[in-house]
């Protein structure tokens, strides 16, 4: 069953007198539960198609379906509201509030969705404990690791039960060594949790992870299948 339907999309910018091209017709869908990654060098656009599928930019043409919904023509309320319901967000900068604790910032998506203190403290525990921080909840975003930080962001966007996690570039900010541990830990937790897990990586390294790759150059697909790169 596909979760994501994506139907000769396109994103054209003008830069001056010259029109950019970042998406130029791409079609493809993912099954619920699948894992993939969307890889491509600089500039190919692989980040703009991420944050089209995320509802954070809208196409030139084209549709975005997930879930069964079309989201191309949602409006910015209406997408505000969807991405509550359904997304969950991991960063290459972590994006932690350094002045708030591990318990707080997991907790933060859900005070914006009006659940009660307690409520949200206790799934931000209870997903704080599934990464392996359970000794570390107190500790200030500022006060950890890098890859303690990118833990916090993998219980964050895990709470409220998101049907689909968004990663761009999770481990980009991390040794080869903690890169390693939190990739498995973010690929095992969705896995475990039924989650849709995609994300753009640069390295064929890691896209070597996923169930699937779709390879961008150019704003066009040039390959898709498990062993490409």
């Amino acid at each position: 069953m596909s979760v994501i339907e994506v139907h000769d999309l396109y994103k054209f910018y003008k830069a001056g007198k010259t029109v950019v091209k970042a998406l130029n017709g791409v079609s493809f869908s993912i099954e619920k539960g699948e894992f993939v990654a969307i890889i491509g060098p600089s500039g190919s656009g692989k980040s703009t198609l991420l944050n089209m599928l995320a509802g954070l930019e809208s196409p030139t043409k084209g549709e975005i379906i997930i879930g069964g919904r079309h989201i191309e023509g949602m409006s910015e309320n209406d997408l505000v509201g969807f991405r509550r319901r359904n997304v969950g967000f991991i960063f290459q900068s972590y994006n932690l509030i350094p002045t708030m604790n591990a318990i707080e910032n997991v907790a933060l998506p859900l005070m914006f969705k009006g659940v009660p203190k307690k409520a949200r403290e206790a799934e931000a525990i209870k997903y704080l404990k599934l990464v392996g921080l359970e000794d570390s909840m107190k500790n200030l975003g500022n006060a950890m690791s890098g890859g303690q930080q990118q833990r916090v962001g993998i219980a964050r966007a895990l709470t409220g039960d998101p049907k689909i996690i968004f990663a761009d570039e999770p481990t980009g900010n991390l040794d080869t060594k903690t890169s390693a541990e939190v990739l498995k830990l973010l690929k095992d937790v969705c896995a475990e949790n039924q989650k849709t897990l995609i994300m753009v990586t640069h390295s064929p390294a890691i896209a070597k992870t996923a169930d699937r790759q779709i390879t961008i150059v150019d704003g066009k697909i040039v390959e898709s299948g498990v062993d490409i790169v």
